[in-house]
């Protein structure tokens, strides 16, 4: 069992910059990728970033790509999201998850999630 719980959400400018955080419990934290996924209003959740276990490897959307930075410490248990050149678009609630199964931008591959944190960039 892991529980999740994300922290770091706020309101910014267009440009600006955020880091979310997501602490998890649970010794087998380390065992797991993590993945950040993000939902707006009346939209369908979707894949933002995930690393894997051990961090060596990460994977982006191509609409974060070059602007977002996951990576995770495993002695703090904490996975981050850095957030940079933030656009309006970039509004949504922000949910971390952990994945057995690997990295993966399928929401239904995950196990466990957050209960999100929202990030609002006004236009």
């Amino acid at each position: 069992q892991v529980q999740l719980v994300e922290s770091g959400g706020g309101l910014v400018q267009a440009g600006g910059s955020l880091r979310l955080s997501c602490a998890a419990s649970g010794r087998t934290f380390s065992s797991y990728a993590m993945g950040w996924f993000r939902q707006a209003p009346g939209k369908e959740r979707e894949f933002v970033a995930a690393i894997s276990w051990s961090g060596g490897r990460t994977y982006y959307a191509d609409s974060v790509k070059g602007r977002f930075t996951i990576s995770r410490d495993n002695a703090k248990n904490t996975v981050y999201l850095q957030m940079n050149s933030l656009k309006p678009e970039d509004t949504a609630v922000y949910y971390c998850a952990a994945s057995s199964y690997g990295i993966a931008t399928t929401p239904g591959l995950y196990d466990y999630w957050g209960q999100g944190t929202q990030v609002t960039v006004p236009s």
